[in-house]
């Protein structure tokens, strides 16, 4: 089942997406249930509360969830004591934002600060700018700012005894053009990989009634609502690279067909998030026996 993706060893394809460990406080039970990687966060540099409750809610019949957490963590400092005694845990990656009171002219300080915090202690980094929780942290996507953050934390990364892949989490609310310039970006800032995709903002092709959709208000969908965007994105990213790119795919995985769809588009890996919310723990070890079924 080992996979070797971006020059990490994974004991297998299957992990838990960013949002779920929030505090580095789970990643050894969650590898426990079969999960090779769990990516914590999103971890901010000062702890904060995150958005006004009620903040999360099902749409049962969609089996979907809409959230507005807003990057509620207990800060980069706690996140570092947690993962000071990781012991046997699985693969960890460190999914990293910005403090919703610092301005976006500032953000680069608190990337730059997380990335520096918890670069001994996780396996790889992800780059978050793309949640829609976070009052204009969409702008960051724009061609010339992301390169900014990204083309810093690669020359940080120069500096350092050791290697850690860098990744970047994309939106599946960009069209074709806005995902190529973001592969320039990727290319230029020698970004290992990317995860695609995070929560959206649309709300196409739902079940439940409209009128309780919006009484729910703003907020990142996600679940089987998003499952063919984003299998659509992994597999244009994957033909646009020429699958030189090593991807992440996320987005409405609640069986081990899923994943394998995400897999057979171009994804190197998977997570899952919405899935193990409605399937339950065994989601993983479902995924992996047939995984391991279809290699035999």
């Amino acid at each position: 089942m080992e996979t070797n993706v971006f020059g990490l060893t994974f004991p297998n394809k299957v992990g838990i997406a960013a949002g779920l460990d929030k505090n580095a406080e789970a990643f050894n039970m969650l590898g426990s249930l079969g999960f090779g990687h769990v990516e914590i966060g999103t971890v901010t540099p000062k702890p904060q509360p995150g958005n006004p409750k009620p903040r999360s809610f099902r749409l049962v019949n969609d089996e979907a969830l809409i959230n507005r957490m807003g990057f509620n963590n207990n800060g980069l400092s706690k996140a570092i004591e947690k993962l000071k005694n990781r012991g046997q845990s699985p693969i960890i990656g460190g999914n990293i934002g910005k403090n919703t009171l610092t301005g976006n002219d500032n953000a680069l300080d608190d990337y730059v600060t997380c990335f520096n915090g918890l670069y001994s202690y996780v396996d790889y980094i992800v780059v978050n700018v793309s949640c829609p929780n976070i009052t204009d942290l969409h702008k960051l996507q724009d061609q010339e700012s992301l390169e900014f953050i990204l083309n810093t934390l690669d020359e940080l990364r120069s500096k350092k005894e050791s290697y850690r892949p860098i990744l970047l989490k994309i939106s599946p609310d960009l069209n074709n053009h806005q995902i190529d310039e973001t592969l320039d970006v990727v290319k230029k800032c020698h970004i290992d990989g990317v995860i695609a995709v995070n929560t959206t903002t649309t709300r196409n092709n739902l079940i439940t009634v409209a009128e309780k959709v919006k009484s729910i208000g703003n907020g990142g969908l996600s679940g089987k609502p998003i499952r063919d965007r984003s299998t659509e994105v992994i597999r244009y990213i994957y033909k646009k690279t020429g699958g030189k790119l090593p991807i992440i795919g996320v987005g409405g995985i609640f069986s081990a067909n899923d994943a394998i769809e995400k897999l057979e588009a171009g994804a190197s890996l998977v997570q899952v998030y919405s899935g193990f919310i409605y399937e339950g723990p065994g989601l993983a070890k479902q995924i992996n026996r047939k995984i391991k079924k279809l290699q035999k």
